[in-house]
């Protein structure tokens, strides 16, 4: 089984896909695709060509190449069914997923780099300005994530199941990104709560952007 991730230690979609290929345990080669304004790595011809959309992360797989991290994490546990990165009852399967969709179709999308560049260097808004558009953003999506933990008033150990799942795996890269961009979790007590249990998970620590070798301190 030869897999290879296209990635950014930095990029938050492959944060979320580095924690499934750890909570499985799947052995990968990692290829660094840098997305810095100046190297814009994503952009060459033979990245586009990889990945049409200029996006990472990319996996490719027996050379094959599969794209968006939620349409990879699917893969990989098809690929890997155990242990599993769903819960297994349909419903509880299905507002998991939903849990994660709040992330990455609703929050990542308006958060992300190259959203925040054009609002600076297109649209001229300042600093200040793309900051609060980041928190306002990113606190409805948040808000809404803690009322639904509110809720679920610990019926399983983590939020849809007694072991971390897609929902983890995506709390735990927006929690990310939202610190590079100086905004805590503080305000959403049961989502802090649920990140820092995530955090003290060996997968968690193994996939964190620290942990990769193309980071860059102060980046």
């Amino acid at each position: 089984m030869a897999l290879r991730l296209y990635n950014f230690f930095r990029n938050s979609a492959g944060h979320r896909v580095r924690i499934a290929l750890a909570l499985k345990e799947l052995d990968y080669e990692y290829v660094s695709v840098n997305l810095r304004p100046g190297a814009a790595e994503h952009l060459t011809p033979e990245q586009v060509a990889r990945n049409p959309q200029r996006l990472i992360p990319a996996l490719e797989h027996d050379g094959q190449i599969i794209a968006q991290s939620i349409a990879i994490i699917d893969y990989l546990e098809e690929l890997k069914p155990a242990p599993s990165l769903y819960p297994e009852d349909p419903v509880t399967r299905a507002q998991a997923k939903a849990f994660a969709l709040a992330i990455t179709s609703e929050a990542h999308p308006l958060n992300n780099l190259r959203v925040l560049l054009y609002l600076g260097q297109e649209l001229k808004l300042s600093d200040a300005q793309r900051d609060a558009w980041f928190r306002h953003w990113a606190d409805q999506a948040m808000s809404g994530l803690e009322r639904t933990l509110e809720a679920r008033d610990g019926k399983t150990g983590f939020a849809f199941a007694d072991y971390p799942t897609v929902a983890e795996i995506c709390l735990a890269a927006q929690a990310t990104r939202m610190g590079q961009a100086g905004m805590t979790l503080d305000a959403y007590p049961k989502l802090k709560a649920l990140n820092e249990k995530c955090a003290a998970l060996p997968a968690f620590q193994k996939a964190a952007p620290e942990a990769q070798p193309d980071h860059v301190a102060g980046m």
